[in-house]
């Protein structure tokens, strides 16, 4: 697999896992109410630790990935014909 190949498979895994992990620890209890602001956003949503562990995760998963299409495990192209 070619490096734009390898590289668009990491980001898809990425958004993926990102989005999956958005919802989680998010307080929705506000202790200051702000006129026109949504009353369902939370306060702190923790971005910086949600993308550290997003990008873990998704370098975990897209080295196994990466090492089951090294060695044949995973091959697309066989899968397909």
């Amino acid at each position: 697999m070619s490096a734009t190949g390898l590289a668009i498979l990491y980001i898809i895994i990425w958004w993926i896992i990102f989005f999956s992990i958005l919802p989680i620890d998010v307080n929705r209890e506000k202790s200051i109410k702000i006129d026109g602001e949504d009353a369902g956003s939370p306060e702190n949503p923790k971005m910086l630790k949600k993308f550290i562990y997003c990008t873990g995760i998704t370098s975990i998963i897209f080295i196994i990935i990466y090492l089951l299409i090294k060695y044949e495990y995973l091959n697309l192209r066989n899968l397909i014909s």
